[in-house]
């Protein structure tokens, strides 16, 4: 790293043995030397002279982070509610009962939870007497799947 490079909030390894240090300033003395001064890991300011010949044990540290905070506050909401979701039959065997607005009944729910579901590949005929709640029974079963 050459010194040009070296500015305010800067962070440098080969200042200090086995550690980093951050840069607080930086001012030059000629065009051969800078006296840095600068604050270690552990807190403490120091300052020190750097000279050319340094300038092969010099390496800048980066500080950024391959993530952000940036995104849409709606976009996550909805990929979380997605993931919420596909996760639920693992806490909540009958997750499609609970986050439906419908109240099925007692039948219904044995007909879907008993039968229907434990059985892969479904080879199965829902019928039942008008009314007895077939759209209800299939409905549940698509959630579930």
């Amino acid at each position: 790293m050459k010194l040009e490079e070296i500015s305010k909030g800067t962070v440098l390894r080969g200042i200090l043995p086995d550690a980093t240090v951050k840069v607080l300033s930086v001012d030059w003395i000629g065009n051969v030397a800078v006296e840095l001064t600068y604050r270690t890991e552990s807190g403490t300011l120091a300052s020190g002279l750097v000279y050319r010949s340094q300038e092969p044990a010099l390496s800048a540290v980066d500080q950024s982070i391959p993530w952000t905070f940036d995104s849409d506050g709606a976009t996550y909401r909805l990929v979380s509610e997605a993931v919420r979701i596909r996760l639920a039959h693992l806490f909540d065997s009958r997750m499609a009962v609970h986050a439906s607005k419908i109240q099925p009944l007692p039948h219904q729910i044995a007909a879907v939870y008993d039968e229907m579901l434990p059985r892969q590949p479904l080879r199965f005929l829902l019928a039942d007497d008008p009314g007895a709640g077939k759209t209800i029974m299939a409905g549940l079963l698509i959630r579930e799947r």
